[in-house]
């Protein structure tokens, strides 16, 4: 039987590009799918944890042999080595080369067992399966009252999503931080194609992602209550119930706008080009229709 298993790291909207790569070469090659679901995360930086059990997946966890234990960090370092100079459909253990899309991940085909790393930021690595991605995705809702309060107000509005991340803190000179002149161009654009809609914001410093946006804040709500990273699912879950969408300069916000199931939805996204950590803008990112701006 062929077998995939792919090595799910990074914060949660990278975890979901992981898996949704994954999932599309898992069945395009009638292979099962299994979730390395802790070497991603054993020696991770900022403590992130695996998130996906909020997600309607239907993978099972690899076992200890298949996350090459005992002494994974060498067996997956000679792994990685022997197949560095293979032609990529003849690898055994598939690594993302550079960030851009890379359409011979579309056309492997293989049999036997593969590893797969990678964050793979791209829908067209899973778009022919897009209704798939979209069931093993739906998210396990919160049920505690706070967001199902805030979902019901969103679902009974005209909501936009506005995402503000904060790479450095606010007040700081950043060149990673969006600037207020994005979210001013954006908010000109839904006002003169919907009317009256009402502002949801996300963001890691609330406060003063709220000074960015100039509008009342009779139109505004803050989305302060799911705190830390365990609780990220949950902004997104909220993220997904809005119909319009700024985003951010960030994978999450790009899941939030995907996921959303409303299907004249307007999305905004930053039409900056960056390399290194926090890239954006390279070839393949953002999904066709969404405006740049």
């Amino acid at each position: 039987m062929n077998k995939i298993i792919v090595r799910i790291k990074g914060g949660l909207s990278n975890q979901l590009f992981c898996y949704a790569a994954a999932r599309r070469l898992a069945l395009v090659n009638d292979a099962e799918l299994v979730l390395d679901d802790v070497s991603g995360f054993r020696y991770d930086k900022y403590k992130r944890r695996y998130q996906l059990d909020h997600f309607n997946i239907p993978c099972r966890k690899a076992t200890p042999a298949e996350r090459l234990e005992p002494f994974p960090r060498l067996r997956r370092y000679i792994l990685k080595q022997m197949n560095k100079y293979r032609p990529f459909e003849k690898r055994t253990y598939i690594v993302q080369e550079g960030i851009d899309f890379d359409p011979r991940l579309l056309h492997t085909r293989f049999r036997g067992t593969i590893y797969l790393e990678g964050y793979w930021q791209s829908e067209k690595y899973f778009k022919d399966i897009e209704p798939i991605i979209r069931e093993d995705l739906r998210i396990n809702s919160p049920l505690d009252r706070m967001n199902q309060e805030m979902a019901k107000k969103i679902r009974e509005c005209l909501a936009v999503a506005i995402h503000i991340r904060f790479f450095d803190k606010p007040g700081e000179k950043s060149q990673n931080n969006l600037p207020s002149s994005y979210y001013k161009k954006a908010i000109d654009y839904i006002e003169s194609h919907l009317q009256n809609p009402h502002y949801f914001i996300f963001s890691d410093y609330p406060e003063s992602a709220r000074e960015l946006i100039p509008l009342p804040d009779s139109r505004i709500t803050l989305i302060t209550h799911n705190k830390g990273e365990e609780n990220a699912y949950a902004d997104l879950w909220l993220m997904t119930q809005c119909k319009h969408f700024i985003i951010a300069n960030s994978t999450f916000s790009w899941w939030g706008a995907w996921l959303s199931q409303f299907r004249d939805k307007i999305v905004i996204a930053p039409a900056i080009v960056r390399r290194g950590e926090g890239a954006w803008g390279f070839k393949g990112l953002i999904p066709e229709g969404w405006l740049l701006f």
